[in-house]
């Protein structure tokens, strides 16, 4: 734990492996995708590599490091199965819808999949109606995570100070970028893909103000933060 922070505003959520259960329906993709392009990584590399980071720098990591191109067709194919899957697979992660009636602060989402994907991800999982219009997406910054772009616009369109706002992410990208932004970054480790990911040990390597593994955790944490 930090020294005692002022109260918080603002709750800034990330999507993926946050509010909705998608990882391991994303990795599925993703390996797919590779195995496709001649590249075999397994599900561990996936994580290690791209889990929380934006198309952005899946492209530019993926044309460095593998020295292939995801080029337009590719990705369009690749939102096609995912989006299928989703339809098919997606579910919110526990706890979730009560966890956001029973939230005192505004909230928002704040993700780096594209506007679409996080807008089908909240409707099939029935949580678009708590967000609303505060959804934000990297596609509308210049740079994704873990740079801290979009948390910084995020929190100045909702109208809150980044030091007044706690944001809510399971991946090390994220988290990295909270802290750039100067706000408060809660790692939640309870998703479906937080052993596969390695999540506890990675999150806890980007120094998070705190980790939990249960959603229905999420409103004592922030208020015992509030409290000091």
């Amino acid at each position: 734990m930090t020294n005692k922070p002022r109260p918080a505003k603002l709750v800034i959520f990330d999507c993926d492996g946050v509010l909705v259960d998608s990882e391991p329906l994303s990795i599925r993709v993703l390996v797919e995708t590779f195995r496709d392009l001649g590249v075999p990584l397994t599900e561990a590399e996936c994580y290690q590599h791209f889990l929380g980071r934006s198309l952005s720098s899946l492209k530019a990591t993926v044309l460095t490091k593998f020295d292939r191109e995801l080029t337009d067709a590719k990705l369009e194919t690749m939102r096609e199965r995912l989006y299928d899957l989703y339809r098919q697979e997606l579910n919110p992660l526990p706890d979730m819808e009560i966890v956001l009636k029973t939230l005192s602060l505004p909230y928002c989402v704040a993700s780096s999949s594209l506007l679409e994907r996080i807008q089908l991800s909240l409707d099939l999982t029935g949580l678009g109606s708590f967000f609303g219009k505060h959804v934000f997406s990297s596609s509308m910054v210049a740079n994704g995570k873990p740079a801290p772009d979009l948390f910084l616009y995020a929190a100045s369109h909702m109208g809150h100070a980044p030091a007044d706002c706690i944001v809510v992410e399971d991946s090390p990208a994220g988290i990295e970028a909270a802290g750039l932004a100067g706000m408060h970054a809660f790692a939640f480790v309870g998703g479906s893909h937080a052993a596969a990911a390695r999540l506890r040990e990675t999150v806890a390597a980007k120094q998070p103000y705190c980790i939990f593994e249960r959603m229905a955790e999420l409103p004592a944490l922030i208020a015992n933060m509030s409290q000091g």
